[in-house]
Formats: structure tokens, C-alpha cells, sequence
């Protein structure tokens, strides 16, 4: 039963990533005939793209009832992104960070995980730890003006892009079609065989959630920043992370508390500063060394950080 149920979750994984993959190239392709800058494309379509595994195996879990599925989704992608992700691009190339992103774009990414951390523990509202339908539309109307500012931004940055080749209205269409049918089927065989994995074995949901489903969902982003990196396009990689944790927190969290109210465990909490710990540590690279630019030093840190960090999480369950 579990070698099928694992097999099945390795199909569903390969869905999201093939899916995630020609979602992105078909909505990048449509954004470049727009002359839309690299940065604003990682910060929304490639954010929002590899985004979109996470997005629906939130929906089906929160659907089913799988508060510790969302939560530990959601942040352990966020902690996946920016200790691994991050961590891995900046190995590859030491990245170069543009002002506006050091000062506003990873600002902005902590002070929503400030918010989020406010609202899963209803400080200021209820006795109980929920993120109820409103705590979903607060982080959704935020969601809007996150969207409004990078509009705006988009406006200002206009980008020419020597290396893109054109493709037919078809072609376009075809991959975003195919990349949202492979993210629905994907999304399904992850969430339902992960479930059974962790009753099987007798693992927490949140720690399946904070390690196996956050990594695996995390694969686009960590295969495009990769690749953003080989290339040299660090606004790509450093807006794809940045963006892919403002996305997860304000879309993706929203959307699944509006499907279902998401019952907070405090135990989170830990895993929540952790992202607070990393994207504190990011803005002080952006002060330290050579200003602005992640280097290769303080990716090794991050990398290791989070290799310890999960070795704790696995430890504590056996």
C-alpha cells in the first residue's frame, strides 16, 4: 500500500513540476511581449507560476480538512525558498540585489510574515489560534496591494529582451492550459498520498507538510532560480523567492482560509520566526560584505541553517 501510495505522490510531484513549468514559460512568454522587466516577472508570473503547486494542494487540503497539511505547505515552502533556494542560486552566482528589492521587496516580505504570525494567534481578536474567512480576506485585500505596487513598478521598468523568440497565440495558450490541467491532477494525487504516507508510517501531517510536500511543491521555483542563476539574471532568482513568499502567505493562505477556516497550532510558531530569522539575515547581507549582493559565504550559511534545522524537526518525531 505505501509503495503504491509513494509512487502515485512521485507522479503527482512530476504533474505539479511539468505543470508549474509550462505555466510559467506560457504566461513569461505573453509578459515579454510586453516588454515587462525581468525583476517584475519574477516578483508576479514566475512568483504566481511556480507558486501554483502550492496553491492547489492548499485548496484540496483546506477542502479535506488539512489545517497542518496548509500550514506546514505553506511555511515550510517559504523556508524552503529562502534557506535552499536561495541558498543554492547564490552558490551557483553570488546574487546581485537592486536597490528597490533590498529596501522594499524583502521589507515588504517580512513585514507579511509579521502579519501572518499576528493573525494565525489572533493577538488582538479571540481566545482561540484560527485563520478564519476574515483573517483570509485581510491577507487578500493585502494580496491586492501588493499587486497594485508591482503594477506600478511594471510601469516604470519596461524591459527589452534581445534574447526572447516570439511564439504563436497558440503555442502560448497550449502550455498554460496544459501546465494549469498538470497543477489539478498533480495537486490531488500529492495531497490525498501524502496523507496516506503519514497515517501509514504514523508521521505528524506537519512535519509531512514542512518537509516532503514544502519541498516537493517547492521544485519550480528551485529548478527556475537555479537556472536564473546560470544565467546571471539574478533579478529573476531573487524576485522568484521574494515573490513566491509574498504569493504563498497573502494568495495562497487567503484562498485556502476562505475554502475553510485553518486551525492554528502554536507549534508553528517556531517555524514561523525561522522565516522571520532568515529574511532578517537576508536584509543584513544586503548591508554587510559587498552591499547588495547575496554571497557565496552567506549562501552556505543559509543552506546550512536549514539542513540542521530539519534534521531537529525529523529528530523530534522518531
Amino acid at each position: 500500500m505505501i509503495i503504491i501510495s509513494s509512487l502515485l505522490l512521485l507522479v503527482g510531484f512530476t504533474a505539479l513540476i511539468a505543470g508549474a513549468n509550462w505555466l510559467v514559460d506560457g504566461a513569461s512568454s505573453l509578459a515579454r511581449e510586453n516588454k515587462i522587466s525581468d525583476l517584475a516577472i519574477g516578483l508576479t508570473i514566475v512568483a504566481f507560476g511556480t507558486s501554483a503547486p502550492e496553491l492547489i494542494v492548499n485548496s484540496v487540503a483546506s477542502f479535506n480538512g488539512h489545517s497542518d497539511i496548509v500550514l506546514g505547505n505553506v511555511i515550510g515552502s517559504n523556508n524552503f525558498n529562502l534557506f535552499i533556494i536561495l541558498g543554492i542560486a547564490g552558490l551557483v552566482y553570488p546574487i546581485n540585489v537592486q536597490s528597490s528589492t533590498a529596501w522594499r521587496e524583502i521589507p515588504i516580505s517580512l513585514l507579511i510574515t509579521l502579519l501572518f504570525l499576528v493573525l494565525a494567534n489572533d493577538f488582538f481578536f479571540t481566545a482561540t489560534s484560527k485563520i478564519s474567512r476574515l483573517d483570509g480576506v485581510i491577507l487578500f485585500a493585502c494580496f491586492l496591494s501588493f499587486l497594485y505596487y508591482v503594477s506600478k513598478k511594471m510601469k516604470l521598468e519596461k524591459n527589452e529582451d534581445s534574447d526572447y523568440h516570439k511564439k504563436a497565440n497558440y503555442k502560448i495558450w497550449g502550455l498554460i492550459i496544459f501546465g494549469l490541467v498538470g497543477l489539478l491532477v498533480g495537486g490531488k494525487l500529492v495531497v490525498d498520498n501524502a496523507v496516506d504516507i503519514a497515517t501509514t508510517l504514523g508521521v505528524s501531517q506537519k512535519i509531512i507538510g514542512l518537509t516532503i510536500i514544502a519541498a516537493g511543491t517547492s521544485l519550480p521555483e528551485l529548478v527556475t532560480s537555479i537556472i536564473a542563476a546560470i544565467k546571471k539574471k539574478s533579478d529573476i532568482a531573487i524576485g522568484n523567492v521574494i515573490g513566491s513568499n509574498i504569493f504563498n502567505i497573502l494568495f495562497i493562505l487567503s484562498v485556502s482560509a476562505v475554502i475553510g477556516p485553518i486551525e492554528f497550532s502554536k507549534n508553528f510558531n517556531q517555524d514561523i520566526l525561522i522565516i522571520v530569522g532568515g529574511t532578517v539575515f537576508l536584509i543584513i547581507a544586503m548591508l554587510t560584505g559587498r552591499k547588495r549582493i547575496l554571497d557565496r559565504w552567506e549562501a552556505f550559511i543559509l543552506i546550512s541553517f536549514y539542513l540542521l534545522y530539519t534534521v531537529y524537526l525529523v529528530s523530534k518525531e522518531l
